[in-house]
């Protein structure tokens, strides 16, 4: 089984300036995103979701990653990531969520850019033209919070009811002006472990 794509699309967006002054160096955000036909589409309610999961999702993993990578110039100027699916009006949510949450679409991206962290992530269903939300943060540390980011776009005619768009995120920095410090000072000041796990 291979992924039916119906095409694919790569964005940027280049942020020079954020409230009123100019930033030391622009913050560039990439998207890469293929609308492919749900393979459980028209199927009822499938349910063992993992045979298509294995065939289809390191294809597109391989197939984003390509496309982000080049589009960057290289996996070291990937600083933040994320990722993101939208299921048509006709798949189930967990349609979106199987093809983007397993390590077979992932670790190519993660290994691509020599990521420590796990791939933030947004998944929903929608029309064609839904905002397409991928949540973003630090390749290598979890709680550097200048690397909290969303890209966002649509697709005017995507997905259709029986596709589902995934999609890859890139930040070749963080925002322009970030002040908010990261979570380690607020586990300090809460009197907190650094690993706590329940921090934001």
């Amino acid at each position: 089984m291979h992924p039916e794509i119906r095409k694919t699309i790569v964005t940027t967006e280049t942020v020079y300036s954020d409230g009123g002054k100019a930033a030391t160096s622009p913050l560039v955000m990439i998207a890469a995103a293929a609308v492919v036909t749900n393979p459980w589409a028209d199927k009822g309610y499938v349910d063992d979701l993992s045979p298509a999961i294995r065939e289809l999702a390191p294809v597109l993993g391989e197939l984003l990653t390509g496309l982000i990578i080049r589009e960057a110039g290289g996996g070291e100027k990937v600083v933040a990531y994320g990722k993101c699916a939208v299921t048509g009006l006709a798949g189930e949510l967990e349609h979106a969520s199987a093809l983007i949450h397993t390590l077979h679409f992932g670790n190519h991206y993660r290994s691509a850019v020599k990521g420590k962290t796990y791939l933030a992530f947004n998944n929903t269903r929608g029309p064609a033209n839904s905002p397409i939300l991928i949540p973003m943060m630090g390749t290598s540390d979890e709680g550097t919070r200048e690397h909290y980011l969303t890209m966002q776009f649509a697709i005017n005619d995507a997905p259709f009811s029986n596709e589902i768009v995934v999609a890859l995120g890139a930040a070749l920095g963080g925002r322009p002006h970030h002040r908010i410090g990261n979570r380690y000072l607020d586990l300090k000041e809460l009197g907190h472990d650094q690993k706590n796990p329940a921090a934001v």
